[in-house]
């Protein structure tokens, strides 16, 4: 009877065997049809409710922020090690760099305070009123988390941070880009290289008008500048206030001339190493429209 039992349970585990091989082969043909289809319906909702995806997004960039902020500090201090190693064999060189970089600095302490002094009489014989002084709030990069964009970082703003969309960003040096997403705990900045990036900008030296475009690489390029007023190589790049996007004089970067001809520009701010950021508030309205105002497409007043 023993045996007997024995044989009916193997029986049984055999039967349970045959039938589940089955199973398992229908369901992983249903995989791949399934992944397809939730990916179809899950474009089908990012594109007929932006609004709705948009706050998906940033609820749960919200979310991942804290986790990004513990992880950025260690991750910081581990890349900053191995930067310090390197630096170790380069020593004897950069000190001479840096002791003949001091003597002309020297040399240039003297102009800049003697221009300081005149530049302060000139103002004071003129009774020059200064710019109002403008908010910042100060953030930390936790990502290079883009989302719909290719080149841009999330920021860890905190809960009371008065941050909106259009913002400018900046960084020690110059132009970083502006705020395009924001959430109760985080922001996305829209980074001046990435190919959405459209920013009106002068020639600091021939005064000539041109729009700076993103390329999705390190570099962006100019474009529709004025005619007779061609960028030069290495003339400083400075935004132009055009249609109230970006405020006049901030610092761009370096016009730089490739091997193929493409006028290109080096950017002010340190784009590849963003640690902080500071967020100012000039009150231009000229690149986001506020939130609920639909924008309406416009032609350009001038073409070139």
């Amino acid at each position: 009877m023993l045996q007997n039992g024995a044989r009916q349970r193997g029986a049984r585990a055999n039967d349970m065997i045959r039938l589940s091989i089955p199973v398992r082969q229908a369901l992983a043909r249903l995989t791949l049809p399934v992944l397809i289809a939730a990916s179809f319906v899950l474009l089908l909702v990012g594109k007929a409710d932006t609004v709705l995806t948009e706050r998906a997004r940033m609820a749960l960039a919200d979310a991942l922020a804290p986790l990004y902020g513990v992880l950025a500090a260690p991750l910081g201090n581990l890349r900053a090690g191995v930067e310090e190693v390197g630096g170790l064999f380069e020593l004897r060189s950069e000190n001479a760099r840096l002791r003949a970089e001091n003597e002309r600095l020297r040399q240039w302490q003297s102009v800049a305070l003697a221009l300081e002094a005149e530049n302060a009489a000139l103002k004071a014989n003129l009774h020059w009123i200064p710019d109002p002084a403008v908010n910042y709030v100060t953030a930390r990069v936790v990502a290079d988390a883009g989302g719909v964009y290719a080149r841009a970082v999330l920021l860890s703003t905190g809960p009371h941070a008065r941050i909106a969309k259009g913002q400018i960003a900046l960084d020690d040096r110059g132009l970083v880009g502006r705020v395009t997403e924001r959430g109760t705990r985080s922001a996305r900045v829209l980074l001046i290289t990435d190919i959405n990036s459209r920013i009106p900008v002068r020639l600091e030296r021939s005064r000539g008008q041109a729009i700076l475009v993103g390329t999705n690489g390190p570099r962006p390029r100019l474009m529709y500048w004025t005619e007779g007023q061609a960028p030069q190589d290495g003339e400083r790049v400075v935004t132009s206030g055009e249609a109230n996007a970006f405020p006049s004089g901030l610092p761009v970067g370096t016009v730089r001339i490739s091997e193929q001809g493409a006028v290109e520009v080096e950017p002010a701010a340190r784009l590849d190493r963003l640690q902080i950021v500071r967020i100012f508030d000039y009150g231009g309205h000229g690149i986001v429209p506020p939130e609920g105002v639909v924008p309406r497409p416009q032609g350009m007043d001038r073409h070139r």
